[in-house]
């Protein structure tokens, strides 16, 4: 025998008032109203607000009474929780006077900038931040309408903390919805801690939709939406909005992606993923080059890489010629004799130092040239050049070994003996060292015929070739105390060049 269903029943529509654009509240339905009502079974609350400027909605909830007890009256003035997304609390925006806080662009939309630090005057707005150059733009910008700062939109900002795009302390990064990014800094930590929380609290605000900007006249949101409805475009009579479904009063709609963020990511991904590949590529085609790569004998015997002049071991080089004193040496010393003997202040005034590098490319390549030519004309570039040899080879016209040597001669009280020690020494030099330092000495005497004309004496000359000719391999000693050694040494071994290498007095 099947149980029979209770009949549930409501009163006579009547005394329910139909208009509701009136404002009448309707009476709540209490269980005792109810015909055939049982324990457990649901009940029906219809509820309606038409106070002018509060949300719109009507709404009916499903609820389990029990029927002993009374219901609550709910108040009329109270709104329904569940389209307002039941505890979300939602901080209203900080607006901060301006500040002098470093501020750097490094990106924007997605494109690299050089980072540049500048001191700006920056301004928290309601829905954006403001950067001045200073304090008086920020008046001149107020009461000029027209003059617009710079400053970037923080709805859908993100604001955090970095280390890695700066060496600096205390650096805030604010990236923008459109891929643009700003660095925010100052000495401060308090300081930049009060501008991150404020800046947070605002993108967070404008984020969640809980407002746009200020205005005397704010918009009326949806419910479980951030579309805003302006106020002077509601219709006279009553609104109807949609109900939300009970899942949607439990979960919370994902906010919608703004379309060019979107876009931004995935090119910023693209762009990683390609350039993390191509870095891959050259690490590998680098290592293999480097495993494959010739050695440097290899290279030279295929002429790919031609022996060089300048910074040549006089002895290599002199074996490679085929001569105990190389071929540009002797060159720019016979130049020099045919056209600038009498020239003022040889050896020691610098020349064209572009002129002289060209000069020497030429030399490197072994390509033909000839000194008496229009280009070479300004004598100092010859000289120059043959000053940049000898300063450039590996091992001095005095090798390493002869240094100590030369300084322990040098300071030898006896004029006679200490000829003699320097000759011994000289003698004991290898063949090229020892006849390229007589060709150049056999020179400088030349040279020295010509002093009246060239202002140079023995002690100019020297203070030129004195650290050009010889230096210490390791640079243990006291600087200056070598120089003066070196400075002596050429300065005697010039005076007493004729009876130390056997050469005539001119």
């Amino acid at each position: 025998m099947s149980e029979k269903k209770p009949h549930i029943s409501l009163k006579p529509s009547t005394e329910l008032p139909c208009d509701l654009s009136a404002g009448n509240q309707p009476p709540l339905i209490l269980p005792h109203q109810v015909t055939g009502a049982v324990p457990g079974t649901v009940q029906m609350r219809i509820k309606t607000s038409q106070i002018s400027g509060d949300r719109l909605s009507q709404t009916k909830s499903m609820v389990l009474q029990d029927p002993d007890l009374l219901p609550r009256p709910i108040s009329r003035h109270r709104r329904n929780q569940s389209q307002h997304n039941v505890g979300e609390a939602v901080e209203t925006p900080v607006v901060l006077n301006g500040e002098y806080l470093n501020k750097a662009k490094i990106s924007e939309g997605g494109k690299k900038l050089r980072k540049n630090w500048t001191s700006t005057w920056v301004v928290l707005d309601t829905d954006k931040l403001l950067f001045y150059k200073d304090s008086k733009q920020e008046a001149l910008t107020n009461l000029k309408p027209g003059c617009s700062p710079d400053g970037m939109d923080l709805c859908g900002a993100v604001a955090e903390w970095t280390t890695e795009k700066s060496s600096r302390k205390n650096v805030l990064q604010i990236t923008t919805s459109s891929g643009s990014e700003f660095l925010l800094q100052a000495d401060n930590y308090h300081t930049i801690s009060k501008w991150h929380d404020a800046i947070k609290r605002t993108a967070d605000y404008l984020s969640k939709g809980a407002a746009g900007k200020a205005s005397d006249k704010p918009g009326i949101r949806r419910a479980n939406s951030t579309e805003y409805l302006p106020r002077h475009g509601l219709p006279s009579k009553t609104l109807s909005l949609p109900r939300p479904s009970p899942e949607s009063l439990c979960t919370k709609e994902p906010k919608p992606e703004h379309r060019r963020s979107l876009m931004f990511k995935s090119s910023k991904l693209t762009y990683s993923m390609s350039d993390s590949a191509d870095k891959n590529g050259v690490k590998n085609r680098l290592k293999k080059f480097i495993t494959r790569r010739p050695s440097m004998k290899t290279l030279q015997e295929k002429g790919i890489i031609k022996d060089r002049v300048f910074g040549c071991p006089l002895l290599a080089l002199c074996e490679r010629e085929g001569t105990t004193v190389p071929n540009f040496v002797r060159q720019c010393v016979e130049a020099v004799e045919k056209r600038g003997l009498e020239a003022d202040g040889i050896y020691r005034v610098s020349g064209n130092l572009a002129t002289i590098q060209k000069l020497r490319f030429l030399v490197d390549q072994e390509v033909e040239f000839n000194l008496d030519d229009s280009q070479w004309e300004d004598i100092h570039v010859v000289t120059g050049a043959l000053k940049m040899f000898f300063r450039e080879l590996p091992e001095p016209l005095f090798p390493f070994p002869f240094f100590e040597l030369f300084v322990e001669a040098i300071k030898t009280k006896e004029c006679k003996q200490k000829v003699q020690v320097m000759k011994k020494l000289v003698l004991q030099l290898p063949k090229p060292n020892q006849d390229t330092m007589r060709v150049l000495f056999r020179h400088l005497q030349t040279i020295l015929t010509c002093s009246q004309k060239n202002l140079m004496s023995t002690q100019g000359i020297s203070i030129v070739f004195g650290p050009t000719l010889m230096w210490p391999e390791l640079d243990c000693g006291n600087m200056a105390v070598n120089m003066v050694y070196q400075n002596q040494i050429v300065e005697f071994i010039l005076i007493e060049s004729p009876e130390i290498f056997g050469l005539q007095k001119k």
